[in-house]
């Protein structure tokens, strides 16, 4: 049975930062493109970055340079540093990994705000 736990969210001032952890169970996040989305209420839900196997990464514009995903082979684990958080940046993230079939996990919330 594969498993994503997402951690790490939480409240965080405007320029704060957050780690978002995603704990995989049942797959190799190595053999896997691994990645992060979030969906903010009344929105879609969008894809923020992605880690290949190969260990390309991708950004969208607005997280590009504040931003990095990283994998932790070893940990089984796939990571989110999020530095100069911005009241946009409030979502639900999830954990997403891709292959043949796709897997989700449950999400965890940021919210931005002072």
């Amino acid at each position: 049975q594969v498993q994503l736990v997402e951690s790490g969210g939480g409240l965080v001032q405007p320029g704060g930062s957050l780690r978002l952890s995603c704990a995989a169970s049942g797959i190799g996040v190595s053999g896997y493109t691994m990645g992060w989305y979030r969906q903010a209420p009344g929105k879609q839900r969008e894809l923020v970055s992605t880690i290949t196997r190969s260990g390309s990464t991708n950004y969208l514009d607005s997280v590009k340079g504040r931003f990095t995903i990283s994998r932790d082979n070893a940990k089984n684990t796939v990571y989110l540093q999020a530095n100069s958080l911005k009241p946009e940046d409030t979502a639900v993230y999830y954990c997403n990994a891709r292959l043949v079939f796709e897997y989700w996990g449950q999400g965890t919330q940021v919210t931005v705000s002072s």
